[in-house]
């Protein structure tokens, strides 16, 4: 069973697009909103295992010039 999440994204002024075609290239992103609000963009994520999740976040996705800050939320089933 895959591991699913959703990754909260703030970016810096004027490197949204340069963000998002980087971020589309991650193996482990399924999918990029862009929103409005306090984050910038919502990134889908899965990976079949909480380590590799962890790796996709930490070492690729906040690696990504333009990305400040992410909060990632890890998805359950209720």
């Amino acid at each position: 069973m895959m591991i699913t999440g959703l990754v909260l994204l703030r970016l810096s002024a004027g490197r949204e697009k340069l963000a998002m075609a980087k971020l589309k290239e991650i193996k482990g992103v399924s999918h990029l909103s862009a929103v409005f609000g306090r984050w910038d963009l919502v990134a889908d994520i899965e990976a079949p295992d909480l380590p590799t999740m962890t790796n996709v976040v930490v070492n690729k996705i906040r690696a990504v010039p333009g990305v400040q800050t992410t909060e990632t939320l890890v998805t359950t089933a209720i």
